[in-house]
């Protein structure tokens, strides 16, 4: 009597008779890059895949030709570009995210009595993918759907500072000015940066309005970079109405951001 085959057999037959040689040498060299904080040379990369020179070389020129591979300003290092982090923004768990930050921006807004937003980044600057209005008849709010800029909001200084070097230094080649943003000098940027990671989040006047200071925190990933900015452009109360200060509202937006943040996973 035949005896059927045992299922491991089946599955290892699968496995020889779908695999794509190219793909997989594709998908090696980005998991490779995702482990590296400064990049790796052609030679270092073959010599760690144990591939011939050849057949890496022309992996990684189609890599950079589509852009998920960046050579150093020299030519001789490889990295990782930004293209599956903006690639991962547009798949559901962003969707995920929105739906997770809502209810917890709902209640900030509330105690608070400010407005808050949220914010990712995509293609060089900020995109607001979430907004929710305080609860008194006035405030001020950022748009949903609006871009905003990189260099000179407290979102993006957050974003920035929570990344590493190299991702930073691929944020600022992708940038490109929103409308009115101020330029400012790379070293003042530098020492924000520094600060920022020092204390955790940003709280500045607004280099946009008047009157308004924002108070920035990032959203942390499991490796501790910043996968979004949580923002409350915060107004203070002139009349006698007693409102949460701005103390009471950095504290407020501290807890909102550690609730959604991912470091404690």
């Amino acid at each position: 009597m035949n005896r059927l085959r045992l299922p491991m057999d089946l599955e290892d037959n699968d496995a020889d008779r779908y695999r794509a040689p190219a793909l997989d040498k594709g998908l090696d060299i980005l998991e490779l890059l995702s482990e590296q904080k400064s990049g790796l040379t052609r030679a270092e990369i073959t010599k760690m895949l144990g591939r011939n020179a050849s057949e890496m070389y022309r992996m990684l020129e189609r890599l950079v030709a589509r852009q998920y591979v960046v050579r150093s300003p020299e030519g001789d290092r490889y990295s990782l570009s930004l293209k599956l982090y903006a690639l991962a923004h547009r798949h559901p768990p962003m969707n995920r995210l929105i739906s997770e930050a809502l209810p917890v921006m709902q209640r900030f807004a509330d105690s608070a009595e400010q407005s808050v937003h949220l914010a990712v980044y995509d293609r060089g600057n900020l995109l607001v993918i979430a907004q929710v209005d305080g609860p008194g008849t006035w405030g001020i709010s950022v748009r949903l759907g609006s871009r905003v800029g990189l260099i000179d909001t407290g979102s993006g200084r957050v974003m920035l500072a929570f990344q590493t070097g190299e991702q930073r230094e691929h944020m600022l080649a992708e940038h490109t000015k929103v409308k009115g943003e101020l330029a400012l000098d790379r070293a003042m940027l530098d020492a924000d940066y520094r600060r920022i990671c020092e204390l955790g989040y940003s709280k500045k006047d607004s280099q946009q309005t008047f009157g308004v200071t924002d108070v920035t925190f990032p959203l942390l990933g499991p490796s501790g970079q910043a996968i979004a900015a949580l923002t409350c452009p915060y107004m203070r109360r002139i009349d006698e109405y007693v409102a949460p200060s701005v103390d009471d509202v950095t504290a407020l937006l501290k807890d909102a951001a550690a609730s959604l943040s991912m470091m404690h996973d």
